[in-house]
């Protein structure tokens, strides 16, 4: 091995380590009882319309979000049609219901906005796994590479990009820029970039990253919850490991595996991706049955058990909270947002030109 693959190996060894302590240490959200609820939920609409405020909410937050943003003339959908619905929207305050990525990238495109989130403390084993300036140490190791990263990362880390990317538009990018001739350099999911890699053929280097949820998906449950329901199709998220993607009929983000849902023949579906998902996904397909893939684990051995931990953090209090007090206000540092508006916006000026 040489010297520079010693070096970064040594830049993202320890990053895994890093996302278990920060999981040990974070703290999970009591929702409402019932009676409660309701009026949380009045308070909450009350407060979006005085401040002409709108609420835009992640597929993998509390279905009791997610209702109240539809509700509210809000938007429930994947990170790329967050950034793209508050963009254009014409509410001077967007109050982001997600984790902390949503918000900075919210308010890069929209400086001239407030953004508030429920949290600030909700954020992502991908971002937290890929600090700003260990990644730029290793960029600086393959200067002859493009840098793209997917969007479950720092404004920093924007900065840093040449592109960045969803899920829902990878696989497109990376294959446009490897026609160009261009190698990558991807961070920071590795089974994304596996997945991205295996289907363009482009010559990536991966960032040693991983998702908590997508990462505790097993072939093994899978496989046998198709033995008792042989009929059921497979979807999955690409952020898992090969061994379950390669059993999905779909893979895809999170709105192309609800679009699939709804294409599909089949009554069952096994879904390899947050169980937030099922809340949008039921409503598409009411009349099928959803299914939770099986992870690595249950109760106290299992990480995620296929819900986000950090998505679980956003709750009506805190939500409610955030809007009356103006709290949990996302700012960005002015120079790493004009260096990251530029990868953000090759990707919303892609997507406008080649995918409509």
């Amino acid at each position: 091995m040489s010297a520079q693959q010693n070096t970064a190996l040594a830049l993202v060894e320890s990053q895994r380590q890093i996302v278990e302590d920060y999981l040990s240490r974070s703290p999970t959200i009591k929702q409402p009882a019932s009676v409660d609820r309701e009026i949380l939920r009045s308070k909450i609409k009350a407060q979006l319309k005085s401040q002409n405020a709108v609420l835009i909410a992640h597929y993998y937050t509390d279905p009791m979000i997610q209702e109240l943003a539809e509700e509210t003339g809000g938007t429930v959908s994947d990170s790329l049609e967050m950034a793209r619905f508050g963009n254009t929207h014409d509410a001077q305050t967007l109050v982001v219901a997600g984790v902390k990525f949503m918000g900075e990238t919210a308010k890069i495109l929209t400086p001239n906005k407030r953004v508030l989130m429920p949290t600030l403390e909700a954020t992502c084993s991908l971002d937290i796994g890929c600090p700003a300036d260990t990644f730029a140490a290793f960029c600086d190791l393959h200067p002859d590479r493009t840098v793209v990263v997917y969007a479950n990362t720092s404004a920093a880390v924007k900065a840093r990009a040449d592109w960045v990317v969803t899920s829902s538009i990878a696989l497109e990018v990376v294959d446009f820029l490897d026609s160009r001739g261009e190698k990558i350099l991807w961070a920071p999911d590795k089974y994304l970039g596996a997945y991205v890699q295996k289907q363009t053929g482009a010559d990536m280097i991966l960032w040693d990253g991983s998702c908590i949820v997508h990462e505790e998906f097993k072939a093994k449950g899978i496989l046998d919850l198709k033995q008792v329901y042989p009929e059921a199709a497979v979807l999955v998220h690409p952020e898992s490991p090969d061994s379950v993607v390669s059993l999905a009929d779909v893979a895809g983000s999170t709105s192309q595996l609800i679009s699939a849902a709804t294409e599909l023949p089949n009554q069952q579906l096994i879904v390899a991706t947050d169980q937030g998902i099922f809340y949008k996904m039921q409503q598409a397909v009411p009349d099928k049955q959803l299914l939770v893939a099986p992870t690595g684990g249950s109760g106290a051995t299992c990480r995620s058990c296929a819900s986000c931990p950090w998505m679980g953090m956003n709750s009506l209090e805190n939500l409610l909270s955030c809007i009356e007090q103006g709290s949990n206000e996302v700012f960005v540092d002015t120079d790493i947002a004009k260096r990251a508006i530029q990868s953000l916006d090759r990707m919303m000026n892609f997507k406008a030109e080649h995918l409509g």
